[in-house]
């Protein structure tokens, strides 16, 4: 009976335990994949968009005035 109740825990801890597992993969890799040699590339693109949509909010702030 003992061994039946132990078995319950463990197929009830199993799960989780690897998802955490998992989920610490993935965020690991994330953070290991941020920066590099792409970054100041992603970084001017991301400042373009920006840039294209503070222009274009004057504008049309201009337009309606």
């Amino acid at each position: 009976m003992a061994t039946l109740v132990r078995m319950d825990y463990v197929s009830a801890l199993v799960p989780p335990v690897v998802m955490a597992v998992f989920f610490i993969g993935v965020v690991r890799v994330i953070v290991k994949t941020q920066g590099g040699a792409a970054k100041a590339k992603e970084d001017a693109a991301v400042d373009a968009a920006l840039a294209r949509a503070e222009s274009a909010r004057k504008a049309s702030a201009r337009g309606d005035a």
